[in-house]
């Protein structure tokens, strides 16, 4: 059988590789928007898996918290490399490369991040960005760097 723990890394997987591919959409803002969803629907998902209710808002507010104020520079890069896109040719090819690698990177950290919290018997409306954030930025680095688990 299948251990929840399991399960959870095979959905954080899955949203991984949507991420990355939504990265790769060379419209500025709606690769964000896209990647935004996916990490949604992936918290949706994770809630899903550990009986958790799923509030929409709840998750929108916790994967910005954790993009916005727990790791600045995530979000600064993230902006940077959507941003870039708007610049013809050279800054929607530097985006391109840019976005699908961070957008991974974030969406690990957001998936281990709540795969922990809901293995603890958390919830979103419980969930604290600040209490969280080294972690958060241990996992993205990791990511980002290849070292994940």
């Amino acid at each position: 059988m299948v251990s929840h723990l399991e399960q959870a890394d095979l959905i954080v997987k899955k949203y991984m590789n949507w991420s990355f591919v939504g990265g790769l959409i060379p419209i500025p803002l709606v690769d964000l928007a896209a990647v935004s969803g996916i990490q949604v629907k992936m918290l949706y998902d994770l809630a899903k898996l550990y009986d958790v209710q799923f509030k929409t808002q709840a998750a929108q507010s916790a994967v910005a918290s954790l993009l916005g104020s727990v790791v600045p520079g995530v979000v600064t890069n993230t902006a940077l490399g959507a941003g870039l896109k708007f610049i013809p040719i050279v800054g929607t090819t530097l985006g391109v490369i840019t976005m699908p690698a961070l957008s991974l990177a974030s969406t690990y950290a957001i998936g281990r991040i709540f795969t922990t919290h809901f293995e603890t018997g958390g919830t979103l409306l419980d969930f604290d960005a600040a209490k969280v954030r080294e972690h958060f930025r241990a996992e993205f680095e990791a990511a980002h760097s290849g070292k994940k688990g």
